[in-house]
This record gives C-alpha cells, structure tokens and sequence, in this order.
C-alpha cells in the first residue's frame, strides 16, 4: 500500500544506502502479522542488525551513531 512516511524516511536514508542493507517489510501481509501487531500505529519502524533502532521518522543523529558502531565492531 502507498505509505508516504515510509517513502519519506527512504529518502532521508537514501545518502546512506551503500553503507546498510534495506530490508523493507509489508507488515499487511498474513505471515508479518507478528510486526503489524506491535507495529501498527507507529510506522515506519527501524531495526539495525536486529535490534529495534526508532520508529515515526528518522533520526538522522541516531542513525549515524549506530551505523557507525556496527561499521565499527565489523572492521
């Protein structure tokens, strides 16, 4: 479905994409209704590395903290 918020936090990390992997998950679908349960009233919602990272908008500071820490821990 159209999902502006979404659409806009893209483009916010869309400097950053050949540093992070994007996995996009449709929480509509039957087999995510796990995260449509949590998540249903705070979309988009980002995880890095598994562990929930924001939800609502990005916080760009935040994002680049914890990017940084993973890019980090990998060298």
């Amino acid at each position: 479905k159209p999902c502006p918020l979404c659409d806009e936090a893209k483009e916010v990390l869309e400097p950053y994409k050949r540093r992070f992997i994007l996995q996009e998950v449709d929480i509509t679908l039957p087999e995510n209704s796990a995260w449509y349960d949590k998540y249903k009233y705070d979309i988009p919602v980002f995880h890095l590395n598994g562990k929930f990272l924001m939800k609502h908008q990005v916080d760009i500071q935040k994002f680049e903290d914890q990017l940084r820490k993973v890019e980090l821990r990998s060298d």
